[in-house]
């Protein structure tokens, strides 16, 4: 990341942006689709807007059409790097060079050149846009988990100083709740920057835990530069 992804100045007028990491598949139970279901009610309840992975398919496919559903295009904005369009979308293959993204659908997509490219478009999105906003992980693989420990990352160095939230649907992120105690326990995450990660069991949760989100007091006051 080159340079400070700081909040300060962002217009209390402009729409919450929340960032959403989650899999490309479905899951093997069908709780995970309907969280994701209830998370992008939840975000055009709140008058949220969504950018996320740019995959119309699985969980990323979900929340972006049933939010666009309800709140329309313009609330939603999926960045997906080139070489996955092929995997994280409903690709043709007899014509590689289709994306098939109906915008009245999946909302404004974007196509960029690499994974990097797309989580630094990504967090900007979320910390240029109003109160409220953050990064959320459902459910998901490799992919979702490098995202959510990126992000997390950030925020203990001082790069942003937005929320990290993980939607535990079935348990799914108990596990890392549990290695965060571990890493505290064995020396290796300090005591105060063990919540910078929240859980939230329910998609109004996950809205509650952005508005009330506090960072954690131990994060590093690191300047970054454009150098």
């Amino acid at each position: 990341m080159a340079g400070p992804l700081s909040s300060n100045g962002t217009s209390a007028a402009k729409k919450p942006v929340v960032c959403v990491f989650c899999g490309a598949s479905d899951g093997s139970s069908p709780v995970h689709l309907e969280s994701a279901r209830l998370l992008a009610k939840a975000l055009h309840e709140s008058g949220t807007n969504l950018v996320y992975g740019g995959g119309t398919v699985g969980l990323m496919g979900e929340v972006a059409r049933t939010l666009v559903s309800l709140s329309g295009p313009e609330s939603v904005h999926g960045i997906i790097p080139a070489p996955l369009v092929e995997f994280e979308q409903n690709h043709d293959p007899a014509n590689p060079g289709s994306h098939k993204i109906d915008q009245a659908i999946y909302g404004r997509t974007t196509v960029v050149k690499d994974m990097h490219t797309r989580k630094q478009m990504m967090a900007r999105e979320v910390i240029e846009g109003g109160p409220g906003g953050g990064f959320v992980a459902l459910s998901g693989g490799y992919g979702t988990f490098e995202e959510l420990m990126e992000v997390t990352t950030w925020n203990q160095l001082g790069i942003h100083s937005m929320p990290v939230i993980v939607y535990n649907v079935d348990g799914y992120w108990t596990g890392l709740i549990e290695w965060v105690k571990n890493a505290v326990s064995a020396g290796f995450v300090s005591a105060n920057n063990a919540g910078i990660i929240k859980e939230a069991l329910s998609a109004d949760e996950v809205l509650q835990n952005l508005k009330d989100y506090q960072n954690a007091p131990g994060r590093f006051k690191l300047t970054w530069d454009d150098n």
